[in-house]
């Protein structure tokens, strides 16, 4: 709100209340010049008006049988009934949600730090309506208008969960410090639910990518290859360049780097969605294996058996991390008779960091549950053999076991001192 026109509300005020007659004509907004608005608007470019000033507004539509890297976007209706038909307690579930009420998010600002000086000059956001996936952007032309910014992204907002990567700890709470500065002026910011798939594609592929950047995971697991993009990098840099010489040649760029991001969204969620319910054909051992591995750990015992059951049956270094895990979940069950050949299979198998691991693992159920310690000893041994001849780097567990080979010796010779009928102290 202009400076002129709260002073027009404060009128009243300072006349003690009589009635103050204006007589000026409310401002034409309409007559706002929008510098280069035919190239502009040549772009699906239109300005939103709100009393003396402006932001700009890009819509763009595109059917739902567009192909975005390895999926079409009906594919993602695709995903929410798979999550819908398919009831799993997961944190990428849309279970309950109707694809419309998905809301695909990404801002450009002006610097990756957060705090009250980082700006965001660009919220856009896609959600599928009707037959198409409609994208839309809010641009900042000027930091004084985020008023009109905000009001503009806000008034429209009715989904119930946000889509982002990485928003949980960038996008969004850069909105809510933003929004902080005019909530006196425009909608209060809505309660959403919120899916950040940066971390799903940490958890399923930081085993083969060196770098998880969207545009990373895009080229090598997506399918999506950029032509001629703008690095996030110098969106600052231009932004602030167009806000000196209003040129829109540059704010065109950054604004299709900020849709292909989105865009890439709704790929990538419909690709976790398939990998997470058993649907890609394509999934790699490893990449089934770190879904088990995300099943297990979040207490779905069911479809993390179903997962890693599958890859357990071989001798791969992925079946043996399959083994292993089935293993832990059996203990955390206390389940040893199914958890204790899992330990010693991978024990005895040829794989240093694995079988240190399962001998300690068979070592405690030895000991502690069936009070075996001949072989609780055994196995222990082993350990401390395999890191001797390999030059494991695992100086912490070497000391442990040497603490735990020492007592279990202490263990062994009391045992067999009772099976001679002597006593461990006549013998010492």
């Amino acid at each position: 709100m202009s400076l002129k026109n709260k002073l027009n509300r404060l009128k009243p005020h300072m006349t003690g209340g009589a009635t103050v007659i204006n007589n000026t004509p409310p401002p034409e907004t309409a007559r706002i010049e929008i510098p280069f608005l035919p190239k502009w608007e040549s772009e699906n470019v239109a300005p939103y008006f709100l009393d003396q000033d402006y932001c700009l507004i890009r819509e763009v539509k595109y059917p739902l049988t567009q192909k975005h890297g390895h999926y079409h976007f009906h594919d993602f209706l695709t995903a929410i009934d798979i999550w819908n038909k398919q009831p799993i307690s997961h944190p990428l579930s849309a279970e309950g949600h109707s694809a419309e009420e998905l809301f695909f998010f990404d801002t450009e600002t002006t610097g990756l730090g957060g705090g009250a000086g980082n700006t965001i000059f660009l919220l856009g956001y896609a959600s599928v309506i009707g037959e198409n996936l409609v994208l839309r952007q809010h641009i900042l032309p000027h930091p004084g208008a985020e008023v009109p910014l905000y009001q503009s992204f806000l008034e429209k907002v009715n989904y119930k969960t946000l889509v982002t990567y990485n928003g949980k700890s960038f996008d969004w709470p850069q909105v809510k410090t933003r929004h902080t500065l005019v909530r006196d002026h425009v909608p209060k910011l809505p309660a959403f639910g919120h899916f950040d798939l940066f971390h799903a594609a940490k958890r399923l592929w930081k085993h083969k990518l060196d770098r998880l950047k969207l545009a990373v995971v895009e080229k090598d697991v997506l399918g999506i290859e950029r032509q001629d993009d703008i690095p996030g990098y110098l969106a600052p840099m231009i932004y602030f360049d167009f806000v000196d010489s209003k040129q829109p040649d540059g704010m065109l760029g950054i604004i299709k780097h900020n849709e292909i991001d989105i865009l890439s969204l709704v790929t990538l969620y419909t690709h976790l969605t398939f990998q997470l319910c058993g649907r890609d054909i394509n999934q790699t051992r490893k990449e089934s294996f770190e879904v088990g591995r995300w099943y297990a750990s979040l207490g779905e015992k069911g479809e993390a058996a179903k997962v890693l059951t599958k890859l357990a049956g071989g001798s791969d270094f992925t079946s043996l991390q399959a083994k292993l895990a089935l293993a832990y979940q059996a203990k955390k069950e206390q389940n040893w008779e199914t958890g204790l050949p899992l330990f010693i299979e991978v024990a005895d198998a040829e794989n240093p960091t694995l079988s240190i691991e399962a001998c300690i693992e068979t070592a405690k159920i030895y000991e502690h549950k069936i009070k075996d310690y001949k072989r609780a000893l055994n196995y222990c041994q082993k350990a401390v053999e395999i890191i001797n001849n390999t030059k494991t780097p695992a100086q912490k567990v070497q000391q442990q076991l040497e603490s735990r080979l020492t007592r279990l010796e202490g263990k062994f010779a009391k045992f067999q001192m009772k099976c001679n009928g002597s006593s461990y102290l006549d013998v010492l």
